[in-house]
């Protein structure tokens, strides 16, 4: 992606006519470049943005994420066109839980509800019985009369979780992680940073390790850390997620030293999604997202309950 001033200029006001002749709205995950996020029309986490995609009157979705995101914007929206500019933009974390996968856990652990972290591909959330966000997980399932809970991919949310909750959630698969949060928030970066930055607190998001975790002034979602900011009180901020975040939250907070723990703590899959391939779909209205109509009715129906749970 070009990175001359002028260029990005005329790509955004491009992308932005280009919006309003096919009545499209744009919706970017805040992990996405900064020029993602300030084409965009709306800018948020996973849950967010599932809201976003189900309030929107727009007759084209542009979704700048990873394509799990892109599927669940489809599936709320059965009437509109969902564009994910860059469909092998997927993620690593979701790869972990299969529908063969799941299937060994609930012969293992039989009558214990399945909730699929939104990290995860459409099959997969077909055979769960709820789907959460980071931001959500807590409150839904601390609702569920059961006390042994299958929980995936994430193998460090389904710690936070258990933690929270006080439930036995057994994670599916047991070594399910987000590479990012695992390798490039380490224990390491942390010290380093905060070697630097004494006084600065320090928020990390719950896919982090647990021992990561437990040195934080904060874990939550990104949208929980944003919000997070305004209440813990001071001028300096470590975030312990991927490195886009940090851009948003400076936007939203311009007087305050915000940084990310690493600044090389890049998700290259949602990386993957700038302004040339934005263009280019709503160009062509290509590469479009379809979903069948089973698979769509019944993961619709799950997200719609799992959101009313969590209201």
């Amino acid at each position: 992606m070009p990175k001359h001033k002028g260029y990005v200029e005329k790509l955004m006001t491009e992308i932005r006519s280009l919006c309003e002749k096919r009545k499209a709205v744009i919706l970017a995950h805040n992990y996405e470049s900064p020029e993602v996020q300030d084409v965009a029309d709306y800018v948020g986490d996973s849950l967010e943005l599932a809201r976003s995609a189900l309030k929107t009157d727009a007759e084209v979705i542009v979704f700048a994420g990873v394509s799990f995101m892109a599927e669940v914007a489809a599936i709320l929206n059965e009437d509109k066109i969902v564009l994910h500019p860059v469909k092998e933009a997927g993620c690593p974390l979701a790869d972990f839980m299969n529908p063969q996968i799941i299937k060994r856990f609930k012969d293992k652990y039989p009558g214990s509800p399945l909730v699929a972290y939104i990290n995860s591909y459409v099959e997969t959330k077909f055979h769960a019985d709820y789907i959460v966000t980071s931001a959500s997980a807590v409150k839904l399932i601390s609702k569920l009369d059961a006390d042994t809970i299958l929980f995936g991919p994430d193998k460090n949310l389904a710690l936070y979780v258990a933690k929270k909750t006080g439930k036995n959630i057994i994670a599916v698969p047991k070594n399910g992680h987000c590479y990012v949060h695992e390798y490039l928030i380490s224990r390491y970066h942390i010290e380093k940073v905060k070697d630097e930055n004494p006084t600065a607190k320090l928020l990390v998001h719950p896919e982090v390790l647990p021992e990561n975790q437990e040195v934080a002034d904060y874990v939550g979602s990104t949208s929980q850390m944003l919000a997070a900011i305004e209440r813990l009180g001071g001028r300096k901020f470590l975030l312990g997620t991927e490195e886009g975040l940090a851009y948003r939250a400076k936007r939203l907070h311009p007087d305050m030293e915000i940084m990310p723990v690493n600044p090389r703590a890049i998700c290259i899959d949602m990386k993957k999604i700038n302004l040339l391939n934005i263009k280019r779909s709503l160009e062509t209205l290509k590469p479009q997202v379809h979903i069948e109509k089973e698979v769509r009715e019944k993961v619709r129906s799950i997200l719609e309950e799992s959101l009313r749970l969590i209201r």
